[in-house]
């Protein structure tokens, strides 16, 4: 196969070309109800799926998405689409069941290419234990995959992101800095091994982490996708009308993130991010602006985070471990009562 540069034919970053927060209320916010008794989880907290209520003993999750690559590599850029995807079952608590490709692709890339993008997304469903079972396309000229993912779940043991408490620490499961580094990689400035450790990132299921949280009273949970750390957090503040501390020293970050930040390789979204999330946020001073970037930089594929009793937190933490979790987890922050604003970041505040 030719090698090509896939990302020259995207217009935008990936999950960084989500729709402004903003936006998207308001669209959402002239469409007309649907009042159901079995919807259990619709629009009105900012969730990562729907879910609907078949029995007392079971629950369907429905979710898509998909994006422009921010890779080259096709096969790799179908593994990370197809786990972004995926993350949204498993961030409601749910077992991904069906998948369905969702596929926009100019024609002048040819059928080789297209094929080790979807090679790569049916990888990931395979791992997630789940069934792939076709799919959409179109003739675009801006390539852009993803996946349609049902999931089933016990109606009584959905997570959201409502339900933090006061007391609650915050567990993050993956580094931060994924959107940075990709703006790197992108200026040919990332080394080998910071563009495996992003894309190691992006590929990993959240399957892991979802199976041993499983085992926990869990009182919210999101994964941290597009709209960075702070505005997940802030879907989960709202949705729980309680502020998230976050401690910056508690973070684990992506090697050379903080430095590629210090430089100005910021992605568009970060910006974005900020306009419409940092007026709910208190940054003290210890956040330098490469620290703040990283707390609004669009994630692909992130990590859950997910709002437990802090007695449990340790045991959690061990059971990742030991469960052979590939990526990083850590205790970032905690849960307050609610103040003026819904976001804290700063350093020692655990």
């Amino acid at each position: 196969m030719e090698t090509i540069k896939l990302t020259q034919y995207s217009k935008s970053a990936g999950c960084a070309a989500k729709l402004a927060p903003g936006v998207l209320s308001e669209v959402l916010g002239k469409l007309p109800k649907f009042p159901c008794e079995d919807l259990l989880v619709g629009t009105e907290t900012s969730d990562d799926a729907a879910v609907y209520r078949v029995s007392e003993e079971l629950a369907v999750i429905q979710t898509l998405d998909f994006f422009p690559p921010m890779v080259d590599d096709p096969y790799i850029f179908g593994q990370i689409a197809a786990a972004n995807a995926l993350s949204d079952i498993y961030a409601m608590g749910g077992e991904p069941k069906l998948a369905l490709n969702i596929v926009a692709y100019p024609n002048c890339l040819g059928s080789e290419v297209l094929g080790e993008i979807l090679a790569g997304g049916a990888a990931k469903v395979q791992e997630a234990g789940a069934v792939l079972a076709g799919g959409h396309s179109i003739n675009d000229e801006e390539p852009k995959y993803g996946m349609s993912v049902m999931g089933f779940v016990n109606p009584k043991r959905v997570w959201t992101n409502a339900g933090a408490k006061p007391g609650d620490v915050l567990i993050l499961t993956k580094p931060l800095g994924v959107g940075i580094l990709n703006t790197a990689v992108k200026a040919e400035m990332a080394s080998e091994e910071e563009k495996a450790a992003a894309v190691a990132n992006m590929v990993c299921l959240n399957k892991t982490a979802k199976e041993v949280f499983a085992g926990y009273p869990v009182h919210a949970c999101t994964d941290v996708t597009g709209f960075s750390l702070m505005g997940h957090g802030l879907e989960m503040a709202k949705g729980g009308e309680v502020t998230l501390a976050f401690d910056t020293g508690r973070l684990e970050i992506l090697p050379g993130a903080l430095e590629y930040a210090s430089m100005g390789l910021v992605p568009e979204g970060t910006y974005r991010n900020k306009k419409y999330q940092k007026e709910e946020a208190v940054l003290d001073a210890s956040v330098t602006e490469d620290m703040e970037d990283l707390l609004f930089d669009p994630q692909t594929s992130g990590g859950l985070l997910v709002s437990v009793e802090e007695s449990c937190a340790e045991e959690i933490l061990r059971g990742l471990r030991e469960a052979g979790l590939a990526t990083k987890a850590a205790v970032i922050g905690k849960v307050e009562e609610k103040k003026e604003k819904y976001l804290y970041a700063g350093r020692g505040i655990l």
